[in-house]
């Protein structure tokens, strides 16, 4: 029948899928909701404006749930070099930020980053900090 999805999940399922709703990370938390929302009943084009996506993502998302189940939902690393700048940008910034506003000096884009370069020899443009 056009416009009912054929999704069928398991008491098991349901209960991963509520979980992974309730994530932190916000990609895989919304695709397992809009799962749930299926299930309940909804349609693409009321999810995908639920969610203000496409509706072809929200049935991509469902296509993958039922390929490989909840863990096709979960957030992905996505390939490519590791964030070496910014890795180094961190480890620098965050204890200088973390002082008492009182006691800290005042840090522009470009003390940052000749901090960066003095103390993790990484330079880093003022554009990416």
């Amino acid at each position: 029948m056009v416009g009912k999805s054929p999704l069928r999940v398991t008491g098991s399922e349901r209960l991963a899928l509520e979980a992974l709703a309730g994530s932190g990370a916000r990609g895989e938390a919304d695709r397992a909701r809009a799962i749930l929302l299926t299930l309940a009943g909804w349609t693409s084009n009321r999810i995908s404006q639920a969610f203000g996506v496409r509706e072809d993502t929200v049935r991509l998302w469902r296509g993958d749930f039922m390929r490989g189940g909840g863990v096709a939902l979960r957030a992905r690393v996505a390939a490519g070099p590791a964030p070496v700048k910014a890795e180094a940008a961190l480890r620098v910034v965050a204890p200088l930020l973390s002082a008492p506003v009182a006691d800290r000096t005042n840090w522009t884009l470009a003390r940052l980053a000749a901090e960066i370069a003095r103390s993790e020899g990484v330079t880093i443009s003022l554009s990416q900090l």
